[in-house]
């Protein structure tokens, strides 16, 4: 579309006003919606939680009927079915607006073209594609999911300068500075799902929780634990302020997955293998419970044996201005036996989080690789 700087403005806008509800809309998208008159603002909106009006709906209530032949800017395509909440279409056609301007179609077969056929069916002008990949951007947990039905995974790591996530000892308290705590904390609020494996919870006894955000909320729990050794009063399970998750496999005792199971908040999922559990099986029923996106803060092996399956999308490292010497390194699980299989990363953005050094990429995955 041939867009104006204003038209690029209320886009601008529109994406803003989604990215209010980040974390809070799985399995839904991020959307936000502006209804612009004589060049002037008159409704605005955003979906704040699945199950709730959608964005075009909050801002045609504020625009109220200043919306009849008015501009209407949405990050992406409007709903034509009905689901929880009936078809945004219909709701701008009724309310008689002139133009609508799309920064991307939905993926989800539900949709996928069929809003933007309704609009046009109804005289009404549909543009699409301004502003395309920066609405891609901040819905990429959605679009990872609604078109692979795994969720969007990022490995946030605290690394030494030298590369290492605990001395020799196993001890790791603290790497990094306060700073970036308070960072991981803020992913904690935005990921549906925090990841770890057993050894993690047996080794820090970590909380897994969202701490110190304004109206934070903590994500879902999940260990990976083949043999369930998790202790039953690993913190992670006693606070029942969100959902806890054990996957495990044939190998678990029993009598202490009856025990679990009857915690509060807590669910098992048992797999029927002998010893490891299918991380593949595993991360497509995390999508299947209605979550889109995965933070793995685990440790070297579960983050190797995940990048072996090709599970991570994403990797922050958070490095500090100290020296470890022998440690344990972050992907300790994956096994190369040539720098030519070595994975790139690509999209690297760098910045500073007090003394600490934040490395952020996308894994670019080959089929030859791994």
């Amino acid at each position: 579309m041939n867009s104006t700087t204003q038209d690029r403005s209320f886009m601008e806008r529109a994406l803003e006003l989604a990215l209010k509800a980040a974390g809070r809309t799985s399995p839904n998208p991020m959307v936000g919606c502006v209804i612009v008159k004589n060049g002037q603002i008159v409704g605005e909106g955003y979906h704040a939680k699945a199950g709730t009006p959608h964005a075009e709906i909050h801002a045609l209530h504020a625009a109220g009927t200043n919306a009849r032949g008015a501009d209407v800017y949405v990050t992406l395509e409007p709903c034509s079915h009905y689901g929880r909440t009936p078809p945004c279409t219909e709701a701008l056609i009724q309310a008689g607006v002139k133009r609508v301007v799309i920064a991307v179609t939905d993926p989800n077969p539900l949709v996928n073209g069929r809003g933007l056929k309704k609009l046009q069916e109804a005289g009404i002008i549909v543009e699409t594609g301004l502003l395309a990949e920066k609405a891609l951007k901040i819905n990429e947990f959605f679009f990872k999911a609604i078109s692979q039905k795994i969720p969007f995974v990022l490995y946030k790591s605290a690394l030494t300068l030298d590369g290492q996530t605990a001395v020799e000892s196993g001890d790791s308290k603290w790497i990094t500075s306060e700073e970036a705590r308070h960072y991981v904390h803020k992913l904690r609020n935005i990921y549906d799902v925090i990841m770890v494996g057993s050894q993690t919870v047996i080794n820090d006894d970590p909380l897994l929780t969202c701490r110190g955000i304004a109206d934070g909320r903590d994500p879902v729990r999940l260990i990976v634990d083949g043999s369930l050794r998790t202790p039953l009063d690993a913190q992670a399970i006693k606070n029942s302020s969100s959902l806890c998750i054990l996957a495990t496999t044939l190998a678990a005792d029993p009598e202490k997955i009856k025990v679990l199971k009857e915690k509060a908040n807590v669910e098992v999922w048992q797999y029927p293998t002998k010893r490891y559990v299918p991380l593949t099986d595993l991360m497509r029923d995390i999508v299947a419970k209605g979550f889109n996106s995965v933070l793995l803060e685990g440790g070297g092996i579960l983050a190797g044996k995940m990048l072996e399956e090709k599970l991570i999308d994403k990797i922050e490292f958070i490095l500090a201005p100290k020296l470890a010497g022998l440690g344990s390194p972050p992907f300790s699980g994956l096994k190369l036996t040539k720098m030519s299989s070595a994975l790139k990363v690509r999209d690297l953005e760098i910045c500073q989080l007090g003394v600490d050094l934040k490395i952020a990429g996308y894994i670019e995955y080959c089929p030859t690789e791994i």
